[in-house]
């Protein structure tokens, strides 16, 4: 007889109500259900979890630590962004049409390779600034 040996799984929790689970300190939880719309998680470690196919629509989220996180496919339309730190933070191939930006610490920011047409600082058209830069020094 063969035997294998297998971590243990975490715990299914079914339905939106799993506040009343026995779960023993730090274990794993594998949430299965469709709905868990207006759960409430205070005071929880959940580092290194993975987050596929859930939709958070307008869900909150303060004093949340998400360094080095990474998000890909992700829909943030109308998202908003207060007491956000962000440094060194990396964005790639994303759409920043319509955005605002206020009270912002840009220095040693870069930007490279994007479409600047309608970007305006302090109501300045950016790509008019380079204009009349190329057109004082030259191409």
């Amino acid at each position: 007889m063969l035997v294998r040996w297998a971590p243990p799984q975490a715990p299914a929790l079914f339905g939106p109500n799993v506040k009343d689970a026995p779960m023993p300190p730090h274990a794993p939880l594998r949430h299965v259900g469709e709905n868990s719309k207006s759960s409430v998680f205070s005071d929880v470690d959940l580092g290194q979890s993975t987050f596929t196919d859930v939709n958070l629509g307008a869900a909150s989220f303060d004093d949340v630590n998400l360094t080095a996180s990474s998000f890909s496919n992700v829909v943030l339309t109308g998202a908003t962004f207060t007491n956000a730190t962000m440094p060194g933070a990396v964005f790639d191939n994303v759409d920043l049409s319509k955005v605002r930006i206020t009270n912002a610490n840009l220095s040693n920011v870069s930007i490279e390779d994007a479409n600047i047409e309608g970007l305006s600082i302090n109501g300045v058209l950016v790509a008019d600034l380079f204009r009349a830069f190329r057109d004082q020094t030259g191409p």
